[in-house]
């Protein structure tokens, strides 16, 4: 029995999908806050367990069964350690055979403000007891081109990664990583740094959208304050605001270049480019 934490959110339905695959749907378990959420997942087969990082008696019951479990980070940055401890301590309790995590790339070495509660989870693992696995996800494709139809419209990408290259891959690839992973023997132990086989800067991510849309886009650097000052402005909240500048500040100094094509190995394929993830952006 194969489970995924979060199986409601982006990462999580795309984890679920590659699973579908590889795997029956009655060998995996899609865990959520919300049941009422996932009533299409339990239509193909699934079964749905009620599973709140944030109460740890519904994970008790929802981990009972479980062989291999996939905890899928939480998206409530500053509760991610506690939260991440209580699922341990819970999958060591109901004997899960293998936990996989995903986790920051780089890990220790990682200069991203976020990587702090990462590192609590890799330490938590490793005191366990459990065998796991580490996915250190690179960024995403879409942490990008979610901007791009405003960048074209507006004619400029602002950030502060100065010439830093970032080698991201499509949040699918990584999903693919994950299943991998989760179906296949060997892992326990390992640890994976995943990224795109290519890298770019924000500059060359600006001349591509350009050159894709037909209109002249510009890459605007700028001081991390000041361009945390501008996501606020856009009407992002201060906390994700920050999170972001710091992020791109970090891959000025290289935090999201990786060039060891651990993704591409492991899904026995390249990595999506991000040109075709901005193309398939500009084509909806």
């Amino acid at each position: 029995m194969i489970a995924v934490t979060g199986a409601n959110g982006q990462l999580g339905r795309l984890v679920i999908d590659a699973l579908l695959k590889r795997v029956n749907p009655e060998n995996v378990i899609a865990l959520v806050r919300d049941p009422s959420k996932a009533q299409d997942l339990k239509a193909k087969g699934l079964d749905i367990r009620k599973a709140d990082y944030g109460l740890p008696e519904t994970l008790k019951s929802a981990l009972v069964g479980v062989d291999q479990l996939l905890l899928i980070s939480s998206s409530e940055v500053g509760q991610r350690a506690p939260q991440h401890r209580a699922v341990i301590d819970c999958a060591k309790a109901a004997g899960v055979q293998l936990l996989a995590y995903t986790s920051v790339l780089h890990g220790e070495k990682s200069r991203l403000g976020l990587a702090a509660e990462h590192l609590d989870t890799e330490q938590a693992l490793s005191e366990s007891g459990l065998n796991y696995v580490l996915l250190r996800n690179g960024w995403y494709n879409e942490n990008y081109t979610a901007g791009v139809k405003p960048a074209v419209e507006h004619g400029a990408i602002l950030g502060s990664a100065g010439e830093g290259r970032i080698s991201s891959a499509a949040r699918s690839d990584y999903a693919e990583a994950a299943a991998v992973v989760l179906t296949t023997e060997g892992h326990a132990g390992k640890v994976y740094e995943l990224a795109g086989d290519d890298s770019y800067s924000l500059a060359e991510l600006a001349a591509d959208v350009s050159l894709q849309s037909g209109k002249t886009v510009a890459y605007t650097d700028l001081p991390e304050e000041q361009y945390k000052a501008a996501l606020v402005g856009m009407g992002l909240p201060e906390g994700l605001a920050s999170l972001l500048a710091d992020s791109d500040a970090a891959a000025a100094k290289g935090a999201l270049f990786d060039d060891s094509h651990e993704l591409s190995r492991l899904i026995g394929r390249n990595t999506t480019p991000i040109s075709k993830s901005v193309t398939e952006v500009l084509s909806q």
